[in-house]
């Protein structure tokens, strides 16, 4: 047993354990026409431990935004893992109103898709889009976060 051996086996693992996140910048689209940040900000951050990433999205639309057309998509730090099954996250989209969503990580996905009830009205959840769960405007934020195994 050596002080390298247990450094690399013991002190190093806890030492990520606690370091800080990794920030990168998620990719925003939709399925027909892409949105534009335009003077909005688009955050994200990634915490990985062996395969097991945790990820945050905080995205805030600009006065310059625009919002594209058909179901948005924000691309992951890593890419899934093929096993079975989706994973599930939070989504919360701030406006005039709160909406409460879901964000769903499909088997070997490279992005996440946020889905939220398509008004006050129903209780079934829709593909977030420039209309969905409201018609977006400047100021309102889109914050995402989940969990999931990733590829490598």
């Amino acid at each position: 047993m050596t002080a390298a051996y247990l450094n690399a086996e013991i002190r190093d693992q806890f030492t990520d354990l606690i370091a800080a996140w990794t920030a990168y910048t998620p990719v925003w689209t939709a399925a027909t026409t892409n949105p534009v940040l335009g003077n909005g900000t688009i955050v994200g951050k990634h915490r990985k431990i062996g395969r097991l990433v945790h990820f945050q999205i905080d995205l805030t639309m600009g006065s310059t935004t625009t919002y594209g057309t058909g179901a948005w998509s924000l691309t992951l730090p890593f890419t899934a893992a093929a096993s079975s099954g989706s994973r599930i996250g939070v989504a919360q989209a701030l406006g005039a109103s709160r909406f409460a969503g879901q964000v769903v990580v499909s088997p070997g996905a490279s992005g996440t898709s946020p889905f939220f009830p398509a008004s006050s009205a129903v209780s079934n959840l829709s593909s977030g889009s420039s209309a969905v769960p409201f018609a977006w405007a400047n100021g309102n934020e889109l914050r995402i976060t989940g969990c999931y195994e990733s590829a490598t």
